[in-house]
């Protein structure tokens, strides 16, 4: 599995994620209770980027648009109207240093 630095723990904003590309997938990277999670940035219902206007309710994406939820460790649907779930994307933290494997990213069953 190939990991590629993304950011710092400090650049993940408190309650907000943080878009990263790698030119193929755009990923929103969210900061929950110390852990990291990285799952597809566009809203599976509206095509927002839940990086740029969703925030963390707990451990819920929030959606503004509509206001629908998915899970930031799974990616799935946890409030209507979205009924697809967000692809998740393996995560992992070095010292301060925030890595994603972007060729890794898969739908949750």
């Amino acid at each position: 599995m190939a990991f590629t630095k993304v950011c710092t723990l400090q650049n993940i904003p408190e309650n907000k994620g943080l878009k990263v590309e790698n030119g193929e997938a755009s990923v929103a990277v969210f900061k929950v209770n110390g852990k990291v999670f990285a799952i597809q940035d566009l809203c599976s219902h509206g095509l927002w980027s839940l990086s740029e206007i969703g925030y963390l309710e707990g451990d819920a994406v929030v959606c503004p648009l509509h206001m629908g939820k998915f899970c930031v460790h799974t990616g799935k649907v946890t409030s209507l109207p979205p009924n697809r779930p967000l692809k998740k994307y393996p995560a992992l933290v070095e010292g301060e240093d925030v890595y994603v494997a972007f060729d890794e990213g898969y739908i949750a069953e």
